[in-house]
């Protein structure tokens, strides 16, 4: 890639950042509600840039594995260690299958917020999700092979947690393209729909008085 020249984003209410160092320093931390970091194995990690940047922008497989090459000790030294701070880590990673379609999914939720209680819609770990504890964190594990009918019921218990939010259903949750071609995949479904949870309830929270979403910074803290 290159750099285009600086430009100024005029502050709104809420906004989405997406970026390599978002989580990099204490002060920029402090300034999200919500922290997700996506974190697929490295060979996955690179299969996905080599289909995105020769479908999309014109480079070759090996002009874009040589830059992964040249910036894999930055990325090793300031972009990992952000998973840290994060208070969903998201890993996508090939499943049963193997295809994209139905790669397995798993969220590790960290307590810096406060998650939907899905211990009670997951009964156990059957038919293709479960939830495993372990200290204050938890992790949703997510199968490739997942039904749709499954997805649905699971996806529908999260809607109902925040039936405020009832306008931004979309039928559209789980897409994905890979070249031009559109697929589906259940636990991007799923995934997706924790992160808008997480996104509209911090929104709710701050529309309805509260200084910020978080559970672990202090009222005092300055948005």
């Amino acid at each position: 890639g290159t750099f285009a020249a600086a430009e100024y984003v005029r502050p709104a209410q809420f906004t989405i950042v997406e970026g390599l160092l978002g989580f990099h320093s204490l002060a920029m931390r402090d300034n999200y509600d919500v922290r997700v970091f996506l974190d697929p194995p490295e060979d996955l990690r690179r299969k996905w840039k080599v289909q995105r940047d020769c479908s999309r922008r014109g480079y070759t497989t090996d002009q874009v594995l040589d830059e992964l090459d040249r910036r894999e000790a930055d990325a090793e030294a300031y972009i990992r260690p952000q998973r840290r701070h994060a208070d969903m880590v998201i890993s996508f990673m090939p499943g049963d299958r193997g295809d994209p379609e139905h790669l397995d999914a798993r969220i590790v939720m960290r307590p810096g917020i406060v998650h939907p209680e899905l211990s009670p819609v997951i009964e156990g770990g059957a038919d293709g999700i479960s939830l495993v504890a372990r200290g204050a964190e938890s992790s949703l594990w997510v199968r490739g092979t997942i039904s749709p009918a499954r997805s649905a019921a699971i996806e529908e218990a999260v809607w109902d947690r925040m039936h405020f939010a009832s306008h931004l259903r979309t039928e559209r949750l789980g897409e994905f393209t890979v070249g031009t071609a559109l697929h589906r995949s259940e636990p991007l479904a799923i995934t997706q729909l924790l992160v808008l949870y997480h996104l509209v309830t911090a929104r709710a929270a701050i529309a309805l008085g509260a200084e910020h979403a978080r559970s672990d910074l202090a009222p005092s803290r300055t948005l």
